[in-house]
């Protein structure tokens, strides 16, 4: 039987941050009068989940209004990176003040 006995050089799987931390946005101090966009990667039941959500923000908040997750586009797929990459613009021309984005696992 031999002692033998072997050393390992451990490694950290992660590499140096890449991009400072950033401060949060300023949040919203109601939802009254707004409009929220719907971002959605076609994944899980987005369609649904965002239905219900309209049906109670709009019980507690008089005048918010809903962008459609299809003017958005896919945010998952072949088209992934047009899409996001094009959100500012959308989000701006829409007039959206918050966007509550959904993704299926």
């Amino acid at each position: 039987m031999s002692n033998h006995s072997t050393t390992y050089a451990a490694v950290w799987p992660r590499s140096p941050r890449q991009n400072k931390v950033k401060p949060l946005a300023k949040r919203l101090d109601t939802l009254s009068g707004k409009t929220i966009g719907w971002v959605w990667d076609y994944v899980f039941r987005g369609n649904e989940v965002f239905e219900q959500l309209e049906i109670s923000l709009s019980a507690l908040y008089p005048g918010v209004k809903f962008v459609h997750w299809d003017e958005f586009g896919n945010t998952h797929g072949g088209d992934e990176r047009q899409v996001v990459a094009t959100l500012p613009e959308k989000i701006k021309a829409l007039g959206v003040d918050a966007i509550v984005s959904g993704m299926g696992c």
